[in-house]
């Protein structure tokens, strides 16, 4: 597959939150790059009846967000004589062993790896085998198998977990297209994040992220998000999420898409003309620190944050949220986290956001 390169372009630091026409639900299949299809969704081969599990499950898709607790229903229609139940969670990309969170019988659970520490069963009644989720991470977000094992007629039904949250392409400090794979990682954690996933950046797009420089996701495939096709981002093509396929997670180099959810803590913003150091000094004398990027960005997600001022992040580049836009605000049309880059911190132009 011949590479796409890929160019800057005024407004690539735009994300917004706008609504999408339906006809832009269309993804590209072209001979430079291939677009990826909508969203996966199990089905069952077979469009047998099972015996034991209730099929559908009560909800085939469970949402939450960060901190919170969950159910993932799974109810028992008949009880064989002799059975377990093991719960996994299903990661296609995991090598070795699966990742079981808990087997039980009628008696007694037993929990396995690390989320079996947070995980239990509800047991509201003698038929109910549903699985509880306590203090959601973002790493949570996936697709959980229940499985009734009892050697003869083993069945199983399959719940998504949805982590609510927000997508943001982050870009390196020195640059554009700097990353390996492990360091898009890394740069994600350090900003209170996680690598987003196909689904998570596929329903960004359909929200309205329109990106023209591809990233890393959690899967080792690189992708970018179009709503507005233009001639120096990928050409005069139809919408969707474009696609590099799967790349050397230690030689190549892109840029990233993080995923983040709702905080615990609070961003307020403090007015003045800071330099990078004064702006830290300012937070820590509120009892706060210097706001991350995903903290930002989860502040306008989930808590409608609106302030036209550019301000100081921990990561030393300059940014400002905006719920609504108006016309003397950055000029910018669209809502959404809007980005200086990485001015020079002795610079004393800019605010702080602080986060505790």
């Amino acid at each position: 597959m011949r590479e796409l390169h890929l160019l800057n372009f005024k407004g690539a630091g735009r994300v917004t939150r706008s609504t999408m026409k339906s006809a832009l639900i269309l993804l590209l299949t072209s001979s430079c790059f291939t677009c990826s299809s909508a969203m996966y969704t199990p089905s069952r081969a077979a469009s047998k009846q099972l015996k034991y599990l209730l099929d559908p499950p009560v909800y085939a898709e469970v949402v939450g967000r960060r901190g919170d607790n969950v159910t993932l229903p799974c109810i028992l229609r008949e009880k064989p004589s002799h059975y377990k139940v093991k719960w996994t969670k299903l990661e296609p990309e995991r090598v070795g062993s699966e990742n079981i969170i808990m087997i039980s019988n009628a008696h007694a659970f037993k929990p396995y790896g690390h989320l079996g520490p947070r995980a239990s069963l509800r047991n509201a009644h003698a038929m109910d085998a549903s699985l509880q989720l306590g203090h959601l991470e973002l790493e949570d977000d996936g697709m959980y198998r229940c499985e009734l094992v009892n050697g003869i007629e083993d069945e199983n039904v399959v719940i998504t977990l949805r982590i609510e949250g927000v997508v943001f392409p982050y870009q390196s400090k020195h640059g554009r297209y700097k990353f390996t794979f492990h360091e898009a990682k890394e740069a994600c954690a350090e900003q209170d994040g996680t690598l987003a996933t196909y689904n998570q950046l596929y329903r960004a797009w359909t929200e309205g992220l329109d990106w023209c420089n591809a990233g890393w996701l959690r899967d080792g495939t690189v992708h970018y998000p179009i709503i507005r096709p233009r001639p120096v981002c990928g050409g005069e093509l139809l919408p969707g999420i474009r696609s590099y396929g799967p790349k050397n997670k230690d030689v190549d180099r892109f840029d990233t898409f993080c995923f983040t959810s709702q905080t615990s803590g609070s961003v307020f913003y403090k007015s003045g003309s800071f330099s990078f150091e004064q702006a830290e000094h300012t937070c820590k004398h509120q009892g706060a620190e210097l706001a991350l990027v995903g903290q930002l960005y989860a502040a306008w997600r989930f808590q409608n944050f609106d302030q036209c001022d550019g301000g100081w992040l921990k990561d030393g580049s300059v940014r400002f949220p905006i719920i609504n836009p108006r016309k003397h605000c950055g000029g910018v049309p669209d809502a959404g986290v809007h980005s200086f880059g990485f001015p020079n911190k002795m610079m004393h132009l800019y605010g702080a956001y602080c986060y505790r």
